[in-house]
Order: structure tokens, then C-alpha cells, then sequence
């Protein structure tokens, strides 16, 4: 990926890592646009920076993707980078029959979405020059966290789609995996002050370090995030399982 001279679409930009790392990539000399469902929080995000700008989007509307996508090819011709970061995790409790409302609102979200919109735009990103497609999944695809198990469904089943993008889109489309381990954010009630949980600052840092690699590696994969991506070749599966389901 290049590190500068990009027009970056950024999903799920208004807040946590999404904001964080659509304004580092602004500050390498990047035009970044921000895409989310809350206009206050983008206009928060893209304060005071020119060449960044704010799009709302509701990423589980099938028919507002499109026009978002239309609209965004329209305005920026130069997209040449696609950050699907837009997520949501819910705790659940799965022993017993419940409304199941999270749980489908989290694979629109998480998967559907990234899909839609990634369908949306591939063409125009094929045609262009140093063209990319970096997909935020978690350490929770290769070991799931029990009392998040939709959410890790979803970032496993993407993690699965992104090794497919990255085989079928080769040579046209650079395809990036972003597996961030657990940071602190406001993705969960608590989590931005929560012990044990990555600094956002620290994991940002570590990032954009491994992103402006040359050439940049398939998975961005933080030291703090290795235990759990390794975890099955490493043997420590059910170790790591455990340590998560104790959380």
C-alpha cells in the first residue's frame, strides 16, 4: 500500500480505531473521507483538516450503499482505497431462547456491509493506480470470545472473505487484513478505560507502522494481537479459549 498520495474511504471514521487511523493516514498526505451513520461524530473527526471530508452512511441499508457508493465515486474520482472498519460487537447470552436483534444486527453490520459496499466499488477500484482494500476483522476470528459469539462469527467469516478477495483480486486490488487485538475504544461499554485492553494511541502507532512497510503485509498484525492469531499453529487453542472465556 502506498503511504501517501491516496483518496481513502474510511467506514466507521467517526470514532475508535476507524477515527484514529483515518487521521494518521491524513496526516501522511492522504485525502481521507469518513463515512458513518453520525454526522456530529464525522464532523468532530475531520476538524480543522483539509482534504478530509465527512459522509453519512448507513451501512444496513442495501439501497443506501449503492447511492452512497455512486455518490462518493462522483465527488472523489480519485478513490483508490476502500478501510472497511465500520463494526459492532454485543455481548450475549446463548443458553437460552432470546430476541435475537444484536445478533442480526451485527452480521449486517459486520458482514453484509463490508460486502455490499466492497461490491459497490470494486470496479472503479480496480481502475485505478495503487489500489487497495484494507478490512478491519479481530484477533476474536481465530479464537472466538464466548460471550461475544456473533461478533466473533462475524470477524472469523470476514477474515475467510478477505483471504478470497485477496486471492481473486490479485494483481488488480492489494487486499489488507487489519486484526487489531483487544484496544481501547468505545466499541463496548467500559472497554476505553478497561485494564489489560491496548492504549488506541499505542495500537495506532504499531499500525500505521506495519502499513507504511514496503511492501506492506497481507495481515497488520500488532505484537499484542500474535498470541491469538498463532494460537492453533502454536498449540495453545484451547489455552487461549479459556483465557477468554474467564473474561
Amino acid at each position: 500500500m502506498k503511504p501517501s498520495g491516496n483518496t481513502i474511504l474510511v467506514t466507521g471514521g467517526g470514532s475508535g480505531i476507524g477515527r484514529g487511523l483515518a487521521q494518521r493516514l491524513h496526516d501522511q498526505g492522504n485525502t481521507v473521507i469518513v463515512a458513518g451513520r453520525r454526522r456530529e461524530a464525522l464532523e468532530e473527526a475531520i476538524a480543522g483538516r483539509a482534504n478530509m471530508h465527512a459522509a453519512t452512511l448507513d451501512i444496513e441499508d442495501p439501497a443506501a450503499i449503492a447511492a452512497f457508493a455512486a455518490r462518493i465515486v462522483a465527488d472523489h474520482p480519485a478513490l483508490n482505497i476502500l478501510v472497511n472498519n465500520a463494526g459492532i460487537m454485543r455481548y450475549e447470552d446463548v443458553t437460552q431462547k432470546r430476541d435475537l436483534a444484536d445478533a442480526e444486527a451485527t452480521i449486517v453490520t459486520n458482514i453484509l456491509g463490508p460486502i455490499r459496499l466492497t461490491d459497490a466499488l470494486v470496479d472503479h477500484l480496480a481502475a485505478q493506480p495503487d489500489a487497495a482494500i484494507l478490512n478491519l476483522t479481530s484477533g476474536l476470528a481465530f479464537v472466538p470470545a464466548p460471550k461475544a459469539a456473533t461478533y466473533s462469527a462475524t470477524k472469523a467469516a470476514m477474515h475467510s472473505y478477505t483471504v478470497s478477495l485477496r486471492a481473486q483480486l490479485e494483481g488488480k486490488v492489494e487486499v489488507i487484513e487489519i486484526a487489531p487485538p483487544a484496544v481501547q475504544t468505545d466499541l463496548t461499554p467500559g472497554q476505553s478505560t478497561r485494564q489489560g485492553y491496548m492504549p488506541l494511541e499505542d495500537y495506532l502507532a504499531e499500525t500505521l507502522g506495519l502499513l507504511n512497510q514496503q511492501p506492506t503485509p497481507p495481515e497488520i498484525l500488532v505484537e499484542n494481537v500474535k498470541r491469538l492469531r498463532h494460537a492453533e499453529a502454536n498449540g495453545q487453542f484451547d489455552a487461549v479459549l479459556g483465557f477468554l472465556r474467564a473474561l
